[in-house]
């Protein structure tokens, strides 16, 4: 199964951008879709954005729309987040997730998955 390190997380001002990026174990990356959620204290793990193993079907939770471009580098086994115009709501831990797929076009929004990293925590002051 894959192993997933997330990575990039950090302190920073509102208005800031931080980059995220999330380090998979093995070459078979490319058949795993792939997404990011956060998650803050009391509050159940949201899902932030997804992205087919392609790298071309892409999806948002809209309070990030615009701000928060996912990619996908599947030769460097490799899923990123470019986080950007900070606000102090985007504060929480931010995991990795993925899930195996035949389907190279579809992304998943909810509990399909099933391998997750350890996380990493971006706080953003006001």
């Amino acid at each position: 199964q894959v192993r997933l390190v997330e990575s990039g997380g950090g302190l920073v001002q509102a208005g800031g951008s931080l980059r995220l990026s999330c380090l998979a174990s093995e070459r078979a990356f490319r058949s795993y879709a792939m997404a990011w959620f956060r998650q803050t204290p009391g509050k159940p793990r949201e899902i932030v954005a997804a992205i087919a193993r392609n790298g071309d079907a892409r999806s948002y939770v809209g309070s990030v729309q615009g701000r928060f471009p996912i990619s996908r580098d599947n030769a460097k086994n490799t899923l990123s987040l470019q986080m950007n115009n900070l606000t102090p709501e985007d504060t929480a831990v931010y995991y990795c997730a993925a899930r195996q797929t035949l389907s190279a076009e579809r992304f998943y929004l909810g509990s399909e998955y099933d391998t997750w990293g350890l996380g990493t925590q971006v706080t953003v002051s006001s």
